[in-house]
């Protein structure tokens, strides 16, 4: 019998923000490409719904960019709503992973972003987040 042909990589080029997949996925990544979208949270709540049942989902995260309206920090209560959602994040490598798809809501609503925040943990120029808890 002929060996099956391995799955095929599909590259897909599109907003984040408006993006609405047909279908769903077995791996969805984000390498160090949270740290430019304004609505972070927003767009993992959305990932999560592009997954495969068995699905993996994993981004690079940095909780330091997730603030408050007035720029105080709001890194801890983004990470354990994350968390409750089912999440896991290995501070060490920063590195949110989620398995399986799920619908989301988290207790955070968006209200901007700082594209000015200056360089995050990679030494890049990067946005803080905003979001009222």
């Amino acid at each position: 019998a002929p060996t099956p042909a391995p799955p095929v990589l599909e590259e897909i080029i599109a907003s984040v923000t408006s993006w609405a997949p047909t279908r769903t996925y077995d791996l969805v990544t984000c390498v160090h490409g949270l740290h430019y979208v304004g609505d972070q949270l927003g767009l993992l709540g959305r990932a999560a719904s592009w997954l495969t049942p068995d699905g993996l989902l994993a981004a690079h995260f940095d909780p330091a960019s997730i603030r408050c309206p007035d720029g105080s920090p709001a890194g801890r209560p983004a990470l354990a709503a994350l968390r409750a959602a089912g999440f896991h994040y290995s501070p060490r490598h920063h590195l949110l992973t989620l398995r399986g798809a799920r619908t989301l809501t988290l207790p955070f609503r968006y209200t901007g972003a700082d594209p000015t925040a200056g360089p995050n943990y990679t030494g890049q120029p990067a946005v803080a987040s905003h979001y009222e808890h």
